[in-house]
């Protein structure tokens, strides 16, 4: 049956494609291509001007997206005939500050007419009645939902693959993974099939498909970007809230995108979101800064970044420097406030079930993800085989470091979540503390930390079987619910990258897991960005600190050259 409603759900999707108008099935032309080139602030500007038509927009955008869809795999839902008649009946706002454009959408996220399937055989053919909250905002705004995009089965990778509908693939390397959960984002967008779109992000899950594939994303706090009218592997979830969030080809794109859509008031299409208008006052200051005050983490402790990702690092500390800026490397938190214990508390927040609920969606014999498997392994391995293993690994392997993750994997009872939560809001204070002590230096406050956004850049497919827990560069602030950015800066160099003789990798399972496809010669040309992090609700300055970082990064000779729609 699985495989059936499988395939039903494919050969479903390649008819839509076959069968779309022959004004979808011509080469792209010249005008279109100049359309795929334009700013989305210039496109609306010349949809409302009655310059260009949204429906041209859309079929250039609509054959851009099935040229990613055979490159990459990363399309779900083709809806370009319903998008013309959206246009056409006035079911999307064209006088709104998004008109005209395509967006692109998680496959999580509800369209009317359209199934949700989040890779679940048993949600195929189950078109849902209306469009949810963030779709109605969207089209009131004046976006055109045009395609829906690849996730992983459970919501829980860094890979975006299940049996619904395939494996997606990174469009700079066909063997590596375009990231996930929003990895059909990352590829449609790297690959220029689509201009924005929006991702959902728990542990990293906008933040890693940008850094992937190749495009920019803003990881926003709770709060300020809707969560509702969307579909979820894990319903009731709200240990580590996921954050539905932006995600762009351009960084000019995602200031505009996120400002437009703050500015169309989602608190009163989703009673989630504060009450907090677009701070213009705030992104200009940011703009126009002199001097930033901007702090280093080099490394959380559990797994130091490779040499690609170090690298990006670098050179966007010495661009910042150049530009006369005060950059300097921090000095976390200590233990019980680090962020291996960030990544065991937040590991345990978010399975606190023992993955039983998204588990409970699957039919017989479907694939689980590779990484969301292990998870399940280990939460599910019965305590006195749990407690031997933990001893071995701890005293005989001596890996303290995996020890304090694996002792803590399993099904926590409601006393235990009350204090995870406990532990949770404790950390929260203590970096709260810690920031605001860096600022009482003397020296000037810290506006913005930057790091790697990952240990290593894509990894191969079903590579996060080995790699599931090296996600603390990104899980270490949903713990902490800050505003994070990610900027793609350069591309992995065989010959730059390589791992030196004298590299230590971290010798912890953790690191091991990472390192374990770590290979620079076949990793040549894969993405590699920089995360720009400040604190809660902050969305505006880090969109304004995230400019001035590529600009640096520009006039420092270093240019990352988005992929060409061929």
């Amino acid at each position: 049956m699985t495989w059936h409603l499988s395939q039903r759900k494919q050969d479903e999707r390649a008819a839509r494609i076959a069968n779309l108008p022959q004004s979808y099935q011509s080469p792209i032309s010249s005008s279109e291509r100049s359309i795929l080139d334009t700013p989305i602030e210039e496109l609306v500007e010349d949809v409302q001007n009655s310059i260009k038509s949204p429906i041209d927009v859309l079929r250039a955008y609509g054959k851009a997206a099935v040229k990613a869809q055979n490159a990459t795999n990363c399309v779900t839902e083709i809806m370009f005939p319903d998008a013309e008649t959206w246009i056409s009946n006035g079911g999307v706002n064209l006088k709104g500050p998004l008109a005209g454009i395509p967006i692109s959408l998680k496959d999580s996220i509800v369209v009317g007419g359209f199934d949700a399937s989040v890779g679940y055989s048993g949600k195929c053919f189950k078109p849902w009645a209306k469009d949810g909250a963030m779709v109605r905002l969207l089209k009131d705004a004046g976006a055109v939902p045009f395609v829906k995009t690849a996730l992983p089965i459970t919501l829980l990778s860094f890979e975006s693959t299940n049996d619904v509908w395939g494996r997606c693939t990174n469009p700079h390397n066909k063997n590596y993974s375009p990231g996930g959960s929003t990895g059909g984002e990352g590829a449609i967008l790297a690959f220029g099939g689509s201009r924005i779109g929006i991702g959902s992000d728990v542990a990293g899950s906008v933040r890693a498909p940008a850094h992937f594939s190749g495009c920019f994303s803003l990881r926003c706090s709770t709060g300020r970007w809707p969560k509702y009218g969307v579909d979820t592997s894990m319903p009731g979830q709200e240990g580590i809230p996921s954050v539905f969030s932006p995600m762009t080809r351009t960084l000019s794109d995602l200031v505009y995108f996120t400002r437009s859509l703050i500015q169309c008031k989602p608190w009163t299409y989703d009673q989630s979101v504060h009450r907090l208008a677009w701070r213009q006052e705030t992104y200009e200051a940011f703009k126009d800064k002199k001097k930033f005050r901007i702090g280093v983490l080099r490394t959380d402790g559990v797994v130091d970044p490779s040499p690609a990702c170090a690298r990006a690092l670098q050179l966007s500390v010495d661009a910042l420097k150049n530009q006369g800026h005060d950059v300097f490397d921090l000095t976390l938190p200590s233990a019980p406030h680090a962020p291996l214990d960030a990544l065991a508390i937040a590991s345990q927040l978010l399975n606190a079930e023992g993955t039983r609920t998204y588990s409970r969606f699957f039919a017989s014999g479907e694939t689980n993800d590779a990484g969301a498997a292990q998870l399940t392994f280990w939460m599910r391995l019965p305590s006195p085989l749990r407690w031997l293993y933990v001893k071995y690994v701890r005293y005989i392997l001596r890996d303290a470091t995996w020890a304090h993750l694996l002792e803590s994997l399993h099904e926590k009872s409601a006393y235990q979540n009350w204090e995870l939560v406990y532990q949770r809001e404790s950390f929260k204070n203590v970096w709260f503390d810690w920031w605001n002590g860096v600022n009482s230096d003397g020296k000037g406050e810290m506006d913005v930390m930057i790091t790697p956004p990952n240990a290593t850049p894509a990894v191969p497919h079903d590579g996060m079987k080995d790699a599931v827990a090296s996600c603390g560069y990104t899980f270490l602030f949903n713990l902490l619910d800050y505003t994070c950015g990610i900027i793609p800066v350069t591309k992995v160099d065989a010959a730059k990258d390589a791992l030196p003789e004298d590299f230590v990798i971290n010798k912890n399972g953790v690191a091991k897991g990472a390192y374990k496809h770590y290979d620079a010669d076949k990793m040549a040309g894969l993405p590699v960005a920089v995360q720009v992090v400040g604190r809660r609700l902050e969305e505006e300055k880090v969109l304004a600190v995230m400019e001035r970082v590529e600009q640096a990064l520009e006039e420092s000779g270093t240019v990352y050259e988005l992929l060409q729609v061929p």
